[in-house]
């Protein structure tokens, strides 16, 4: 099929999460809906399976007494044990609190007391590690067959309050917690109407045709609300991935059609990619193959499957698509895995949008753009050139901070801090991130995204962050390990970056480091944390937030 526009996919409409789980149980029982590690290998679970553990798990917490609206921390690593407590919290009524596993325990302490959690749910690898003072009650989810077995039981005995329980649609059904770029975490709260929409309509851009692992953390809205709970409403199987170090066990065992990846994902790939044929010195050759396959393929040639077979073996033999968000992608990846085989359709969003609004679709797609707008949605783009979008994928507010609410949601238009527009086809084009903007002395603003993505190009450059000091554009850069302070290298490099660009907007001074970035659970750098002088500020920042919160 041409890139041009065609009809939506056909999605079943699914009115909310417990609505969805009933369904799939009725219409798809006996087919596979997770598969996951275990110790005596592989375990698989049915659409059937996971209503009945869902709903023994419900009944066994409503025995506990957490039921109206009780705040559920959902805490570990990716696991079955992990969704079901997270099913169970939000069709029974509760709010679910999803925290990441991986910040130091004073944080996820300082969350689950922001969230007013009355109880946490931790996996089985990370109950000994946290702190007791999370929630009231915690409960390990190593002993999740122990709890099963006692909701089965409370079913059997006629304990129907929590299967009889009926969704309220704009209820809050979970809490999940903005990465804090500025240095101040919100908890976001997405209702069950909010979740329904998204699922609904995004999937009317795309549809798998084959199963999904699931790699990306379930604590974050990308990695759950798409990576897992939309691809179980499409019914195609998902494969949990516990550690991100077992992803290319797990692909080459599984086999998937589709991956939901972050861009870090994605350039890490490409470089393993090329790494490994410039380590075989066929660079010059591989670079000419590529150009004869577009040629061929503009003739209407498909050659791509065993021409680049040992590539697409490497991710399991069947991957056609990777949808990738999160972060800002640099169109020459898409256009390389295109060439593979491989095709990846950008989309965008934000956890306050539950979380995505726009994707590109297989057959309509823009090279460049994060994708076509989600049906049902608005968007447009203010005087100051920032993106805004409204519509029932749009989050209630942040818990408890009215005044971040009032300033992130204007008139009902959640405004998304990144500049950018939508062009007559409903493709939206970012062109840098309103906060990040270096504004120098002379008046002149620029993108430092745009700068970064030219030097990110280079294979030498594993991350790098653009900024201001003292009115001098840096680019500070961590290197791959053969280029590892090479700082004749690097500063060719930035002539080349400069060449043919007006002189405020050249880069001035090259940093090289020699650790990774600090970033957060998506893996994007967290400028605040980066940027010499700028977490002095977010303290500030933390400090006055705490102030007027002490005031009211």
């Amino acid at each position: 099929m041409k890139n041009k526009p065609y009809p939506y996919e056909e999605v079943y409409e699914m009115a909310n999460l417990k609505d969805m789980i009933d369904e799939k149980a009725l219409t798809q029982a006996r087919l596979t809906a997770f598969v996951y590690p275990c110790d005596t290998g592989e375990m698989r679970k049915t659409y059937f399976d996971v209503r009945e553990d869902v709903n023994a798990f419900g009944a066994w917490m409503y025995s506990k007494k957490y039921r109206g609206g009780k705040h559920c921390v959902v805490l570990g690593e990716n696991s079955y044990e992990w969704l079901i407590a997270f099913l169970a919290t939000v069709n029974g009524g509760n709010v679910a609190v999803a925290i990441d596993k991986g910040l130091p325990e004073k944080e996820i302490v300082d969350l689950a007391h922001m969230a007013d959690a009355d109880v946490a749910f931790v996996t089985k690898g990370y109950y000994d590690k946290v702190s007791k003072k999370t929630a009231r009650k915690i409960y390990d989810l190593g002993e999740f067959e122990e709890i099963l077995e006692e909701g089965r039981r409370l079913l059997r005995d006629g304990e129907t309050d929590y299967i009889n329980y009926e969704i309220e649609p704009d209820d809050v059904a979970m809490i999940l917690f903005t990465s804090g770029t500025s240095g101040v975490s919100k908890g976001v709260q997405l209702t069950n109407r909010n979740i329904a929409f998204e699922i609904v309509h995004t999937s009317m851009l795309y549809s798998p045709q084959g199963g999904v692992v699931a790699a990306l953390p379930f604590h974050h809205a990308f990695g759950l609300v798409v990576g897992v709970l939309m691809v179980y409403n499409y019914g195609y199987p998902v494969y949990i991935n516990k550690s991100l170090k077992y992803v290319k066990k797990n692909m080459a065992d599984f086999g998937p059609q589709t991956m939901f990846l972050v861009p870090m994902f994605v350039e890490f790939f490409h470089r393993q990619i090329w790494a490994e044929i410039e380590k075989k010195g066929k660079t010059t050759a591989f670079k000419g193959l590529m150009k004869s396959t577009n040629l061929l393929l503009k003739t209407g040639v498909d050659v791509r499957k065993k021409t680049y077979k040992s590539i697409l073996d490497a991710f399991g033999g069947n991957l056609e698509y990777i949808i990738c968000g999160g972060a800002a992608l640099d169109p020459m990846y898409v256009k390389e895995f295109r060439t593979w085989g491989i095709e990846i359709l950008n989309g965008y969003g934000a956890t306050e949008c539950s979380p995505v609004t726009a994707v590109n679709r297989p057959f309509y797609h823009r090279d460049g753009s994060v994708g076509q707008l989600v049906p049902g949605i608005e968007a447009k783009t203010t005087e100051e050139g920032e993106l805004a979008f409204r519509g029932e994928l749009v989050m209630k507010g942040y818990y408890k901070n009215p005044q971040a609410t009032d300033e992130a949601l204007v008139d009902r238009w959640y405004m998304t801090g990144d500049l950018g527009y939508v062009d007559k086809d409903n493709f939206v084009f970012l062109t840098g991130r309103k906060k990040n903007l270096i504004i120098l002395s002379n008046g002149e603003n620029i993108s430092p995204e745009e700068l970064e993505m030219d030097f990110a190009r280079d294979p030498a450059v594993q991350e790098v962050l653009v900024y201001d000091e003292d009115s001098k554009i840096i680019a500070e850069i961590f290197p791959d390990e053969e280029h590892m302070g090479d700082a004749t290298y690097f500063e060719k490099l930035k002539n080349k970056v400069n060449k043919g660009r007006p002189t405020y907007k050249q880069v001035v001074r090259i940093k090289l480091r020699e650790k990774e970035f600090i970033k957060n659970a998506t893996m994007k750098i967290v400028r605040y944390l980066n940027i010499p002088g700028a977490a002095e500020k977010a303290e500030e920042a933390i400090r006055a937030a705490k102030e007027v919160g002490e005031n009211k």
